[in-house]
């Protein structure tokens, strides 16, 4: 992504405030082997691009009078309650210097792991991002984490992870954080299985076996309102659960 820049003169809270009043933003670049230079920025054309992920994980063309500037986004300061850039920084890095960054994962293929289609189970993202250690060349724009094989009671690591080629996560000796975590939720383990075997039994037979059972297990009263094909039932604390009448009943989240 491309950032366009200038140099900026006066320093100091008052030429802040008169650069953010005028639709500017402050900022610096450090790093390299260069001294560090005092920048400004457009606001809007800044603020639209730190909503893009990409913006935050990947090296940036930065054009600082006219000159390239290969930079990473190190800190943004907002305003406390309005959307609103106060001043940025940025570092700049060299092609043959190993950087730190944080990372997105992006999750694929959890509704076909065989915890979500055979139990019903839970999937939840303890950490969404993860700090890795590479050349700029080699930096991912995310890290795809694949959980089509993730069984019930499995825990995902980051060392479980695939990296790309040239890529290291940041850990400490013996830390493994857990990435995602998978449970099943009371009484569904109870029906997951057992919801083809009731497919072929009449609808309201069906559907007040499996809201009776649910009832048992949670030990939460329900009832029932009917309207046409729909039918619902209200459990006490819980979102009503709607199925149609003519089909095998089962858990929903």
């Amino acid at each position: 992504m491309k950032v366009v820049a200038s140099s900026r003169q006066l320093q100091g809270s008052s030429a802040s405030r008169r650069l953010r009043r005028s639709a500017k933003v402050p900022g610096i670049i450090y790093g390299g082997n260069s001294e560090p230079s005092k920048i400004e920025l457009d606001h809007n054309p800044l603020y639209h691009a730190l909503r893009v992920e990409a913006f935050h994980s990947s090296i940036l063309d930065m054009e600082l009078d006219g000159k390239p500037e290969r930079v990473l986004l190190r800190d943004v300061q907002w305003h406390p309650y309005k959307p609103v850039v106060q001043h940025i920084d940025f570092q700049r890095v060299a092609a043959d210097q190993k950087i730190v960054l944080k990372v997105p994962l992006h999750f694929t293929n959890a509704d076909a792991s065989p915890a979500v289609k055979m139990s019903a189970a839970i999937i939840s993202h303890v950490i969404t991002e993860m700090s890795v250690s590479c050349l700029p060349g080699d930096l991912p724009g995310f890290i795809e984490v694949d959980l089509s094989n993730v069984q019930v009671g499995q825990n995902v690591h980051v060392r479980d992870i695939a990296l790309p080629a040239g890529v290291s996560a940041v850990l400490r000796a013996r830390e493994n954080p857990v990435v995602i975590t998978v449970t099943v939720p009371p009484g569904a383990a109870a029906f997951a299985c057992g919801a083809g075997s009731l497919s072929c039994v009449p609808s309201s037979v069906a559907f007040g076996s499996f809201a009776a059972g649910f009832s048992s297990l949670t030990n939460a009263p329900y009832h029932e309102r009917r309207s046409g094909r729909r039918c619902e039932l209200f459990y006490a604390g819980c979102a009503p659960f709607r199925r149609n009448r003519f089909a095998a009943p089962r858990i929903h989240q």
